[in-house]
């Protein structure tokens, strides 16, 4: 008896939303863009240019020269990338970091589910601020892990007062980001320490999302976490080498947290890619030892843009956009219009060129604020890019 294959059952992956940037591709579609009006696509945080050229040179020899290039190695990364992120750890927080205390992974994505599939079973919750990460609520879901939202106010600063009313005895961890993706937000130092103190307390894993760390505004250590006693019991520090060094392809992250939870995450690593890419942790290796310099720079463009985007707020503020958070690779707005988010950002694509991402994809069906916001990945956009993005919002009118 001949069927029509297999029956396709209701799953935690098929009941998961779509990756929302591939979803905002696909409004591309039948769309032409003409010369004088090119589309502005400010929907991802990544960066569209290659690494510089003396690191690509510099993994080109690898790659032809080394033969460990190609082979598997440790599961938890390189030695010497994990000695010398942990001595950097330590050099940016001020505090002492043990190679034991970090491992590598492939990516900062992979860095979170390995993190949730050690410390959680299925139907546990975590707390997540929201507007959220959509990958982090992503694998939750997958993981059969309940996001339990934190909603933060206009300032999208998350209250750790709210977040202890929402913990119960299957709460197992609060997850932040900072700098914050999607509001760009740099959380204080004290409201991080308060979000320690509390998981602490009450027995949780705080997770800490630091991705976009290399752009912070702010000098000295963004949080004294890594200076506390026994840190390690509690925190979960989450890394990307992605934007520093522009190595997205490349997929290279890191956690830092204690021996006996990395050595659970081993077990999920091993399972899913046996090993980080080995060109991709020695192009970290490398752009760690030779480019701060260059980083330097890169931050410093970053943050000329952020000013860029203050100076001209004050053209949208007076059609009634405000302006929520602010910071690392991101700006996130409220819009005037009498349209939900998702609608608006699916017609500024024919009617202004433009590619950007709506609040909704960053909030739960329940709450209704993300209908009034967006955000602008604007990572990729000098001043004069910058310039014409505010020149098309500002005309706008649905």
């Amino acid at each position: 008896m001949q069927t029509d294959g297999p029956h396709m059952t209701q799953t935690r992956t098929s009941a998961t939303f779509p990756p929302p940037v591939m979803e905002a591709r696909r409004w591309l579609e039948g769309v032409s863009f003409p010369a004088d009006r090119p589309l502005i696509n400010v929907s991802q945080a990544a960066p569209v240019d290659p690494p510089p050229l003396a690191l690509r040179q510099a993994m080109a020899e690898f790659a032809l020269n080394q033969s460990s290039a190609h082979l598997y190695g440790p599961v938890l990364g390189n030695g010497d990338l994990r000695a010398e992120l942990a001595e950097q750890i330590g050099a940016h927080y001020s505090a002492p970091v043990s190679t034991e205390q970090v491992a590598i992974t492939s990516g900062c994505n992979q860095a979170f589910s390995a993190v949730i599939s050690a410390i959680t079973d299925q139907g546990d919750e975590v707390i997540l601020p929201t507007p959220w990460y959509f990958n982090h609520k992503m694998w939750l879901d997958m993981a059969g892990v309940k996001a339990v939202d934190l909603p933060c106010g206009d300032d999208l600063l998350p209250d750790p007062d709210s977040a202890r009313t929402l913990i119960t005895e299957k709460t197992r961890a609060i997850t932040l980001v900072t700098p914050n993706n999607p509001g760009g937000v740099e959380y204080p130092s004290e409201l991080v320490r308060a979000f320690y103190n509390l998981a602490q307390e009450t027995g949780l894993r705080l997770i800490v999302d630091e991705t976009y760390r290399d752009f912070d505004s702010r000098s000295g250590p963004p949080h004294d976490l890594f200076q506390q006693p026994s840190w390690d019991d509690t925190f979960v520090h989450l890394y990307s080498f992605s934007k520093a060094y522009r190595l997205t392809g490349h997929r290279v992250g890191a956690i830092a947290t204690g021996q006996a939870l990395l050595a659970e995450i081993e077990k999920f690593l091993d399972t899913v890619a046996i090993c980080p890419g080995q060109i991709g942790q020695f192009a970290a290796l490398w752009g760690m030892q030779n480019l701060s310099q260059w980083v330097e720079g890169e931050r410093d463009e970053i943050l000329d843009r952020r000013a860029a985007i203050t100076e001209n707020m004050p053209r949208l503020t007076d059609k009634g956009w405000r302006l929520l958070g602010l910071g690392a690779y991101f700006a996130y707005l409220g819009h005037p219009f009498n349209i939900p988010s998702d609608e608006l950002a699916k017609r500024l694509v024919a009617e202004a060129g433009i590619l950007l991402l709506p609040g909704t994809m960053f909030m739960p069906e329940h709450d209704a604020a993300g209908k009034r916001q967006i955000r602008i990945a604007f990572a990729n956009l000098d001043r004069a890019g910058l310039s014409q993005l505010f020149d098309r919002l500002e005309v706008l009118s649905f």
